[in-house]
């Protein structure tokens, strides 16, 4: 089947398509939609399979060889022909090797003009580069490679290693994974600083709101989006619609959040009412929490360094980074974000499923590790285990298992 590759904007979706083509095809017939406007024409017409392969070969002046070439229909979204056609390259084409990738997928297609190919796409997501990618960016593969090796073992990590991986930590907090952002901050004459670059991802995504949300809807994405820094700053993190504007209600920016969410904007975590198999049987979906789904678009947004990060009127927000940072880790890990609230006296930052087990983790900013709703949560459901992410090194004390910041990779 043809593959459909998913991810925010800039998060690196091209790049990886054109170096698979480079590396494992002879050729590569690489289509823009957005850039290449002309080509959208040819799609009104005939989009079978063979047709749009002929199309191609005459549009670009090369053969298109099975097993040889590789067909990448880039910002897809820009041609809902063209997304049609790929139901006919899986269905009557299945020789010829065609990916596609779109920015904003899930909010500029109008499905009920063309209906999406639903069962004959492989649908993949591309996260922003994780703690262990933004090492691995910096030359340090084997302070990644001990830290996965500690975490296997539980053994603690050695002072020195251990207070390196949390200074990268602190940095990544900050950088984020955007691969520009990243690439800029590893070079030692980058042409536009990662600041800067981060602040331009930032202004992107709000010149996305306008350009494709749709007329009037704009203003309210907006406004959804611009609350997230003050619902992250609650002692409850749970969204709440009254901190966009008095009077605000669901029926007013409930699409606009789905919005924001489809573009991978933000990244949502829904309330778990109880910790049993399986979790998703006892969701509330009415109440949620909502994360960036980058933490350098959280610093852009904050305007927050290092410096600022790590002094002392910053204490409490560095809460906010550490849990925003294993929100994307999680995400990024292919799990489900949930957590867990007991008539709100009680908040477990996140639940797992890990080793068939309902496990909860609890995420802490610095090395006090007291817990009180986490120990609600043991009490109640008796966990195999539980997880607290800090600053503190690797460790097993009372069923709960100490993972460092560092190390949120490897679960």
């Amino acid at each position: 089947m043809p593959l459909l590759l998913y991810g925010a904007r800039q998060v690196g979706k091209t790049y990886v398509l054109q170096q698979l083509g480079s590396e494992q095809f002879k050729n590569t017939v690489y289509v823009n939609f957005e850039a290449e406007q002309n080509i959208r024409a040819f799609f009104d017409a005939d989009i079978h399979a063979n047709a749009v392969v002929r199309m191609l070969e005459q549009f670009f002046h090369t053969p298109i060889i099975p097993g040889e070439t590789l067909i990448i229909f880039d910002e897809i979204q820009m041609c809902e022909r063209a997304l049609s056609s790929l139901k006919y390259f899986a269905e009557e084409a299945p020789e010829y090797h065609v990916v596609a990738a779109g920015s904003l997928l899930g909010v500029a297609i109008n499905r009920q003009q063309y209906s999406f190919p639903v069962g004959k796409v492989q649908m993949l997501t591309l996260y922003p580069m994780d703690f262990e990618e933004f090492l691995w960016a910096g030359n340090k593969e084997l302070l990644a490679d001990t830290i996965r090796k500690h975490f296997e073992s539980n053994h603690v990590m050695p002072d020195t290693l251990h207070d390196e991986a949390m200074n990268e930590y602190y940095q990544y907090c900050i950088v984020g994974g955007m691969p520009a952002a990243v690439a800029a901050y590893f070079c030692s004459a980058p042409t536009i600083g990662q600041l800067e670059i981060r602040q331009m991802l930032l202004d992107s995504y709000i010149a996305d709101m306008t350009k494709y949300a749709k007329e009037g809807e704009s203003v309210r994405i907006f406004a959804a989006y611009d609350s997230l820094p003050s619902q992250l700053a609650k002692e409850s993190k749970k969204f709440q619609y009254k901190l966009i504007k008095s009077g605000a209600r669901a029926s007013q920016y409930g699409d606009s959040i789905d919005w924001l969410i489809r573009a991978g904007i933000v990244n949502k975590c829904v309330k778990c009412t109880q910790g049993f198999m399986p979790p998703s049987a006892f969701l509330d979906l009415s109440a949620f929490k909502l994360y960036y789904s980058d933490t350098g678009l959280l610093s852009a947004r904050t305007q927050m360094n290092l410096d600022r990060l790590m002094s002392v009127e910053s204490e409490r927000f560095r809460g906010i980074y550490a849990e925003n940072y294993v929100a994307c880790a999680l995400k990024s890990k292919g799990y489900e974000l949930l957590y867990w609230e007991s008539d709100g006296k009680a908040e477990v930052d996140f639940l797992i499923i890990r080793d068939d087990h309902v496990i909860p983790v609890e995420c802490k900013a610095g090395d006090h590790v007291k817990a009180k709703s986490l120990n609600v949560y043991r009490e109640k459901y008796h966990p195999a285990y539980s997880i607290r992410i800090s600053t503190r090194n690797f460790g097993m004390v009372d069923q709960i298992r100490s993972v460092p910041l560092y190390a949120v990779f490897c679960i």
